[in-house]
């Protein structure tokens, strides 16, 4: 553990040379001192040279405790894992475990190397109902996946984790498919569009299985919960749960319009119209 802080604090001294290492966790400006970090790792090597901004959220809330998210350049999220009395105090929180995070991210240890790739196929392997054999194998989900990886090797894993996070996001939507058949050939961005054609697909479950939008939805917002109070990165459940809520919107939306036209009341019954709470 002496060791571990021994490295961060070198990693501070590197890229924040006027600051004191042995004070950057316990300065009460640790929100400036984030924003400072990323804007020297992009001077320095113009990393995630289009995304130059530290994006803070707040979730609504009348009072205590409060929930704050802080998304980095590269688009790895996390959130306060303390309760917090106030708005400030989860903010600083979720910067100090970015920051943390941050720095780990910047240890040899957290590049991708062969050993890594590896180990990951096994973890992968023994998961799955797939088999190493697969791993050369591009049209299946463990050989996508050993493709992402060779094609990262030597990059941290912060930088790798936008094109994991759809990886992951595919395979929870069941259309992993559309990755296998291209063979990894192009690197997908997660944007406006991909999230609108993963709701429509679940839209497209929600009419084949009523209910089935909610029931997620209410596992995602469990999932995200447990998983910023443990202090973990949260990009893969906040996403989910965007893409849900985005779904169960559309849904009622078109209800409504169905409504409003025909003048049904029972067409603005929504199958697991109860979720709705969830998204206020």
């Amino acid at each position: 553990m002496d060791r571990t802080l021994e490295s961060l604090q070198h990693i501070i001294a590197q890229v924040l040379p006027h600051r004191d290492p042995a004070l950057v966790f316990k300065d009460l400006n640790v929100v400036v001192i984030l924003q400072e970090f990323w804007e020297s790792k992009q001077k320095q090597k113009a990393v995630f040279p289009s995304e130059g901004t530290v994006v803070y959220e707040s979730l609504n809330s009348p009072g205590p405790p409060f929930v704050s998210y802080v998304t980095l350049p590269g688009g790895s999220c996390f959130g306060n894992f303390q309760s917090c009395s106030s708005r400030a105090e989860a903010r600083r929180d979720a910067a100090k475990v970015a920051l943390i995070n941050s720095l780990f991210n910047e240890l040899p240890c957290r590049r991708i190397t062969k050993e890594f790739i590896m180990e990951s196929v096994r973890e992968a392997v023994s998961s799955t109902s797939g088999n190493l054999k697969d791993a050369d194998d591009p049209s299946t989900s463990i050989g996508a996946y050993h493709y992402m990886l060779e094609s990262n090797i030597g990059k941290t894993m912060l930088e790798f984790q936008e094109l994991m996070i759809v990886f992951q996001l595919l395979h929870w939507n069941g259309s992993l498919k559309v990755l296998r058949e291209t063979k990894c050939s192009r690197q997908y961005s997660l944007d406006e569009k991909m999230r609108s054609h993963m709701a429509l697909d679940w839209i497209m479950k929600e009419q084949e299985s009523p209910g089935i939008i909610s029931q997620e939805l209410q596992l995602s917002l469990r999932e995200l919960e447990e998983a910023r109070k443990a202090g973990q990165e949260l990009r893969f459940y906040k996403e989910k749960k965007e893409i849900l809520s985005l779904a169960l919107t559309h849904l009622y939306s078109d209800q409504v319009t169905s409504y409003s036209n025909n003048g049904d009341q029972m067409s603005l019954t929504l199958n697991g119209s109860h979720s709705l709470a969830a998204l206020k």
